[in-house]
């Protein structure tokens, strides 16, 4: 058995040299001191324990470990820096109705309005599962026009659905006026009417939103698709198609929807699908009418638009395709 030197660097009392050391630390005076004969060993002790305190919820009772204050939220008016009265002695209620008194003094009104269309914005994200980043983005975008003051004229429901169209492009989430419009009640045509008045605001900001005019309709596929029940392999051969048509302008000046409305039911009945297109336009909002008007320029361009090695296969047939 080898032996080697022993590095460790043990604190111990020089007057009782007793192992383990019996070395107390105080807090309060901020020396460490030995437990047996009471010798200061050190002081200055920096106290490194947690110092959790909180004032929001004083009058709850609840333990809310905050070692420090909210943060500052960019997106509200005023400094947000307040002094807040606490609580009395206990079982006095003066200290409670200062504190109430101050809370109705120092609330801003248009914090609280901003608040309220920040809260609104953020259920109607929820509403069509829209990542948080879509959030974020919309309530900064709204905070510009706030602060800008030059849409004054168009009423909040239409901003709010401005903002929120806005946040989807920039975060390259593909959703449609249609959609927008149906989950705040705002007509796609107002909607297009504020996106123009945006446009000027928004130039030189770190809002990228109009890179892109136009949806991408192969951006809408599994979306679609999976909202009908259909699996991967259709979606894929409908984004497959799009991309085709796009190529040899088969359906060029349509709408992206309905491009893509046409796509899907195009490649759900290549896959033996019993898909209806009065189901492929209630799932995407287009007209069965418009769909199968689409629908007749794909099947006429058919043998561009799938690939000979997928028909070679014999996964999918022309012959399951609903003539026109």
């Amino acid at each position: 058995m080898s032996f080697q030197q022993n590095l460790n660097v043990t604190l111990m009392c020089p007057e009782c040299k007793i192992l383990p050391p019996d070395i107390v630390e105080r807090f309060a005076e901020g020396d460490m001191v030995c437990g047996q004969c009471g010798l200061v060993l050190s002081d200055r002790v920096v106290d490194t324990r947690s110092e959790w305190r909180t004032f929001s919820n004083d009058d709850q009772g609840s333990d809310d470990p905050s070692r420090v204050g909210d943060a500052m939220n960019p997106l509200l008016e005023g400094s947000q820096l307040n002094t807040i009265i606490s609580f009395g002695a206990p079982g006095s209620s003066v200290g409670r109705d200062l504190n109430r008194t101050q809370s109705r003094s120092l609330q801003d009104k248009k914090d609280a309005a901003l608040s309220a269309v920040y809260a609104k914005i953020s259920q109607i994200c929820d509403g069509i599962s829209l990542p948080r980043v879509v959030s974020d983005a919309a309530k900064e975008v709204y905070k510009l026009v706030h602060d800008d003051k030059r849409l004054r004229g168009k009423t909040p429901d239409a901003i709010i659905a401005t903002v929120i169209f806005i946040a989807c492009r920039h975060a390259n989430v593909q959703r449609t006026f249609q959609e927008i419009g149906a989950l705040t009640n705002v007509s796609k045509k107002e909607i297009r009417r504020t996106l123009e008045l945006m446009k000027r605001l928004l130039e030189g900001t770190n809002i990228q939103a109009f890179r892109s005019t136009q949806t991408n309709p192969g951006a809408l596929m599994p979306r679609y698709c999976s909202h009908l029940g259909l699996n991967s392999q259709v979606a894929n051969l409908a984004e497959d198609i799009v991309k085709r048509a796009k190529e040899i302008g088969t359906l060029d000046g349509r709408s992206p929807i309905s491009v893509a409305a046409a796509a899907i039911y195009m490649a759900a009945a290549l896959y033996g699908n019993d898909m209806s297109a009065q189901r492929v336009s209630e799932k995407t909002g287009v007209s069965d009418g418009t769909i199968k008007t689409s629908y007749k320029h794909l099947y006429e361009a058919r043998e561009k638009l799938v690939s000979k090695q997928l028909l070679d296969s014999g996964k999918v047939s022309f012959e399951t395709l609903p003539k026109v």
